[in-house]
Order: C-alpha cells, then sequence, then structure tokens
C-alpha cells in the first residue's frame, strides 16, 4: 500500500498508522535524506529475518543499521567515547552511518554481531515514524534493480516493483542515488569506509 507523508509537516494519524504496523512486524519502504531504505521494528524477529531473506544475506554478515531518534537513543544501543559524541554531534542528523561497537542491550538477534550502523537522517518524515514507534528502525538500502534507478527513486515505481514485498510504501517524494557515507569509529581513529552524500565536518 502506498501512502502519502510531506516532509514539511508528516500527518500524526498517518505517522500513528506506520508505526502500528511496524510494532505488529510490518515492514516499510520510506525515504531518508539519502535513498528510499526498508525497514523494521529492531525489536521484531521475524521481521529482520524478512529483510535479510530480501536482502540474501545472514543476520551476521547483512550491512544492517538501526534509526535513532537522537544521540542519547544511540548510547543505549552502542558505546560512543567522548571523541566519537563530538563527531556525531557535528554531523548529525545528516547522511552518515557510523559503525560502532555494540553494547548489551542489542535485540538477542543481534548479539552475535560485534558492531552496528548508527543512523540519524535529516528527514521529518522517517524521524517522526522512530519518534511514535518509540525505539530504532533496523534499515538497509533498498535494493538495486538492474541499474534502473528510477525503480529506487521513484516512489509510486518503487511500489510497483517492491510493493508486494512489504506492508507499507512510503511516497515522501523522489528519492537520493547516493548513500550515505560510512564512518568506523570502532578503532584508533574514525575512518571513512564508504564515501557517500555526507562530508565530514
Amino acid at each position: 500500500m502506498l501512502i502519502r507523508l510531506y516532509e514539511d509537516n508528516p500527518n500524526p494519524r498517518v505517522v500513528q498508522k506506520i508505526a502500528n504496523a511496524l510494532r505488529e512486524g510490518g515492514l516499510i519502504i520510506y525515504p531518508t535524506d539519502t535513498v528510499y531504505a526498508i525497514g523494521c521494528d529492531i525489536f521484531h524477529a521475524r521481521a529482520v529475518e524478512k529483510i535479510c531473506r530480501l536482502k540474501d544475506k545472514c543476520i551476521g554478515k547483512a550491512n544492517l543499521s538501526f534509526i535513532c531518534q537522537d544521540l542519547s537513543h544511540i548510547s543505549e544501543f552502542a558505546k560512543v567515547d567522548n571523541p566519537t559524541f563530538k563527531l556525531m554531534k557535528k554531523n548529525l542528523p545528516g547522511p552518515f552511518t557510523f559503525i560502532l561497537n555494540g553494547s548489551s542491550a542489542l535485540p538477542k538477534l543481534f548479539k552475535q554481531r560485534k558492531t552496528v550502523g548508527i543512523r540519524i537522517p535529516d528527514n521529518a518524515i522517517v524521524q517522526a515514524i522512530v519518534e511514535e514507534l518509540g525505539n530504532p528502525l533496523m534499515t538497509t538500502s533498498l535494493m538495486q534493480t538492474d541499474n534502473q534507478v528510477e525503480y529506487t527513486t521513484d516512489p509510486e515505481l518503487i511500489d510497483e516493483r517492491f510493493g508486494h514485498l512489504v506492508d507499507l510504501v512510503i511516497d515522501g517524494g523522489p528519492g537520493g542515488i547516493v548513500q550515505s557515507t560510512v564512518v568506523d569509529c570502532t578503532g584508533e581513529e574514525p575512518a571513512v569506509v564508504r564515501q557517500g552524500l555526507g562530508q565530514l565536518k
């Protein structure tokens, strides 16, 4: 089902409907500040497993990230030292994925993973969804399809191609084609491991 939301004023009733679908184990496709992504509630194991099957990866090897509401939310699920906190504070919300060491509060499904990717996109739609849900979204970029860019950027075509795989497709306007910049903060110094849309400050 395709649902329209406007980033400058996401309808609270629609956002609540989306959050309820996530709580029940639903999968959604939604806009970020980079590309469209597939997401689910991080605490719904079956939903997480479904996304991994869609990406044809096991949970231990899939590139999965959490979308958090704010920096204090991040510290619940990852270990954050002062230099990393300052770096994230300067760059978030924004088009970055920070790889951090996971904390003991990670859901059981992720216990075998030592690290976790963290995002706070600069997009009011996904921020409203995470706030209403009350915990992070597990997220991964929408699958690429034979270099047909319009099927990952045009919400109506995304719904046509992928709508049967998920419960809701959220139309938040045209999506981007450049992914987030990935910064590994698990070593002695932060390292950019994928240069994407974001330029570190």
